[in-house]
């Protein structure tokens, strides 16, 4: 046994025993059998033959593969050794995780340089770059290349995209790169503290290391960790047990599992993985797309000067003072509606790709949240870029991005506040909605529209953004003569939302906790920025978890449970989800079983993780 175990025997395989000593290896099947249905589990057992004579040393529960697991849970139940709720227990989440990301192969030998968040699971191997442009380019060129940034933002999305994997120096578990990255599948390590990243040379630091764009590098986004050179990586395999074992998961789960997808790629891979819905599509995302940012950037360089004018009319008193600005209200009116018009046919035909994909399936729409500045160019040279395309001196463009610069736009002019102070932003993207719905209805499709107004965190605000909405919405009605049932809900994710949901559900018909936002303002932790302590708060006992990645149950848990009792006081029927990045998070799915939502929404490739984590939680139930 010592040999064996030593590596300096190689053992038989076990069917040779059959040829050697047939009555010993048909004792020892013969037990093997046996054991495995007492314990209803498959064993690990030590025997030893002497002199022909079997002696079976000890049993006990085996380790196993990630696809051992799924293959072992579905064949018990196939053999009605196990029940279908045992089987379900026999899998780790973690496990599914595993199977639906590549991993590197566990031989290859590891330089690892340094280690940050594991944001987005998964293995990837790149050249370093440093912008999204030569992200872009290079993938173009057949080229497999890492995007390293101090942080990522929505100007990005293009190089990510491009990208195999994504690296940051700073950000947390919901930065904007980890949410896009797991939204995309993509393998991502962020808040790397000991990365010093140079833009003007192209190159990265890590102690006396340094590594120039160009220089291959892999990245483990299940450990957090970054190595040098180029690491074998291994695909997952995805069995047909996979899908039986998935079965069995719905057979148990009371939960709902939706998606949180962008575009009808994502919505069609998460459908495929069995997601019930899209709890979450954030329409910032498609405003990068191609050369819409352009109409983009020209509705905000208008909106304040349309807003200005809006103003100064209502100021006058005489009929001359109002001629007097007429004018400079006409073009600015014609600036502003002329980009949302502009931008309408882009949301229109997302809208329509995308019911399309989740056809028959609810499909929550968040209008408009991220802060105006987000759209503009931060860099000098991307923003003389700007002022050549749209033909203004470069100033105009410093001007309006210093002029949007908010202290903490986290906290600022974002969500439901943009709608507002610019209430056709909205209008625009309630008629790109509605119209979409309708077109695919006409083709012979389900469609289930739910409209989603971010950030509310008064009843009175709610209302005056969801009036204007559906006011838009019953002028498509009168235009295509043609109607569709559609839900107006909000996003609860401000704690005054929370604490007032009896009043906030008079007028939202669903709710969706944003836990991201709501984990920020109610532990007062910048999600971008906290990364730099929480892992001592961790490792002092301080938090069980980081906030950002389970669900802090004791305190913004208390305002989610809160919240959803007081909205169904006011309204029974209220339908109630989580759409924030603890959506797919086992303990915080359990969580959300256990205070009644309907259903849970996370990235596509968290999906099957769902699943089998709300199929848990009903056992414990």
């Amino acid at each position: 046994g010592e040999d064996v175990v030593a590596g300096i025997r190689t053992p038989m395989e076990l069917k040779k025993l059959n040829r050697k000593l047939p009555k010993a290896y048909k004792q020892l099947t013969a037990l093997m059998s046996r054991l495995e249905k007492h314990y209803k589990d498959m064993q690990d057992m030590e025997f030893t033959i002497q002199n022909k004579k079997l002696y079976i040393l000890q049993t006990r529960t085996g380790k196993r593969t990630a696809e051992a697991a799924v293959k072992i849970a579905v064949d018990m139940v196939g053999e009605k050794l196990i029940s279908k709720k045992m089987a379900v227990t026999r899998v780790e989440p973690e496990q599914l995780d595993r199977l639906l990301h590549p991993h590197f192969d566990p031989k290859a030998k590891r330089n690892v340089i340094a280690k940050g968040l594991p944001a987005s699971p998964g293995a990837a191997v790149g050249q370093v770059v440093f912008t999204a442009d030569i992200a872009e380019a290079w993938r173009d060129k057949g080229k497999k290349v890492i995007l390293v940034r101090k942080e990522t933002s929505p100007e990005d999305i293009g190089g990510m995209d491009a990208a195999e994997g994504i690296l940051t120096a700073f950000g947390g578990m919901t930065s904007h790169a980890a949410v896009v990255a797991r939204g995309m599948g993509k393998c991502c390590v962020a808040g790397v503290s000991a990365l010093n990243i140079n833009y003007t040379t192209n190159k990265f630091t890590v102690g006396k290391l340094t590594v120039k764009q160009g220089d291959w590098i892999s990245l483990d986004g299940s450990k957090g960790e970054i190595m040098t050179g180029q690491l074998a990586t291994v695909e997952p395999v995805m069995s047909g047990d996979f899908g039986k074992f998935m079965k069995i998961c719905d057979d148990v789960r009371k939960l709902g599992v939706r998606t949180n997808a962008d575009t009808p790629g994502d919505a069609k891979r998460a459908r495929d993985f069995g997601a019930e819905g899209i709890g979450l599509c954030r329409t910032e995302h498609m405003f990068f797309e191609g050369e819409r940012i352009w109409p983009v950037r020209q509705m905000i360089l208008a909106a304040d000067d349309y807003a200005l004018m809006i103003e100064k009319i209502e100021a006058v008193e005489t009929v001359k003072e109002k001629k007097a600005i007429e004018k400079e209200y006409a073009v600015a009116k014609k600036q502003f509606e002329g980009a949302l018009k502009k931008l309408l046919p882009y949301q229109r035909n997302d809208f329509v790709g995308i019911f399309k994909a989740m056809a028959g399936l609810p499909v929550t729409v968040r209008l408009l949240d991220p802060p105006l500045h987000e759209f503009l160019p931060q860099e000098k040279g991307n923003q003389a870029e700007m002022a050549q395309q749209l033909g203004i001196k470069p100033a105009v463009v410093k001007a309006k991005v210093d002029q949007l610069h908010e202290f903490n736009p986290m906290l600022g002019h974002r969500g439901c506040r943009l709608s507002i102070t610019y209430p056709a932003i909205y209008r625009m993207q309630a008629r790109a909605i509605i119209e979409a719905a309708l077109k695919v209805k006409k083709a012979g499709k389900v469609v289930l529209p739910e409209i989603m107004i971010p950030l509310a965190g008064a009843v009175t605000e709610l209302k005056l953004v969801k009036d204007e909405i559906i006011d838009e919405i019953n002028k498509v009605f009168k235009e295509k003569k043609a109607k569709i049932k559609y839900m107006v809900g909000t996003m609860i994710e401000v704690p005054r939302a929370a604490l007032t949901a009896d009043e906030i559900a008079t007028e939202a018909e669903f709710f969706s906790f944003g836990t991201n936002d709501l984990t920020q303002m109610t532990m007062g932790f910048s999600r971008d920025d906290a990364g730099k302590f929480l892992g001592e708060y961790v490792k002092k006992g301080i938090y069980a978890a980081d906030p950002f990645q389970q669900l802090d149950q004791t305190g913004v848990g208390k305002l989610v449970e809160m919240g959803t009792k007081l909205g169904r006081q006011t309204r029974k029927k209220l339908k109630v989800g989580i759409c924030g990045e603890h959506g797919g998070e086992p303990s915080s799915i359990d969580f959300c079983h256990r205070v009644g939502m309907n259903y849970v929404s996370c990235s596509p490739f968290r999906v099957p993780i769902a699943r089998l984590a709300a199929a848990q939680a009903a056992i414990r139930k």
